[in-house]
């Protein structure tokens, strides 16, 4: 959290609408029924506003009311979740478990995808062996999944949405790999939350 800047009548949000980190945020901050007024960034011309309140220039960014910034994501869901939080994602009693897998995902996983993406398109590009290096984490995540709906409780955690942008765009890149996967049932997990209300909520493009 960055220091305060000018007072606002409602938090904004600047965000970019692919952006995984900022998708995770604007799930918790629409779930907890937050009213913000959004941004989006075209990345090659950062507002200025943005970059005064954040340094670092990189999306997702909450000026909230009283002029307080928060500027990872994760800072994000949490300040939002402690505003409202009906279905109980925050899991208290399981956090170490919440902090692990978000860990793996965002310092291990997250390199992986990014490579898997976007080396597509090079010459020596093998998809094999990307999806190799994420074997036995997908894996594990499968079958945290084979005997419940959700990655640590029978209903939606912290974990869930944390989690659920990047393995969305691990399963874009070749959908048609992933339905025929061994995966099955963190593929039927990616489905559900693919086709919920919250995640189509939140992909909507501003006008």
């Amino acid at each position: 959290m960055t220091p305060n800047v000018q007072l606002v009548d409602y938090p904004i949000l600047y965000t970019f609408r692919r952006c995984p980190y900022a998708i995770r945020a604007r799930m918790a901050l629409a779930y907890s029924h937050i009213k913000v007024v959004q941004q989006e960034v075209i990345l090659k011309q950062k507002p200025q506003e943005m970059l005064l309140a954040s340094p670092k220039g990189t999306v997702p960014v909450l000026i909230l009311a009283d002029g307080r910034v928060i500027d990872e994501s994760l800072d994000i869901m949490d300040w939002a979740l402690t505003q409202y939080d009906p279905d109980g994602w925050l899991c208290t009693e399981l956090k170490d478990k919440c902090d692990e897998l978000i860990y793996s995902n965002d310092v291990w996983f997250k390199p992986i995808l990014d490579h898997y993406k976007y080396s597509q398109h090079s010459n020596n590009y093998d998809p094999h062996y990307y999806r190799n290096e994420v074997k036995e984490y997908f894996s594990k995540l499968n079958l945290l999944l084979k005997n419940r709906q959700f990655l640590l409780a029978d209903h939606i955690s912290l974990a869930d949405v944390a989690l659920f942008p990047f393995i969305r765009q691990f399963y874009m890149v070749d959908q048609q790999w992933f339905a025929q996967s061994e995966y099955k049932y963190l593929y039927a997990w990616v489905q559900f939350f693919l086709s919920s209300e919250l995640f189509l909520s939140v992909m909507k493009k501003l006008t």
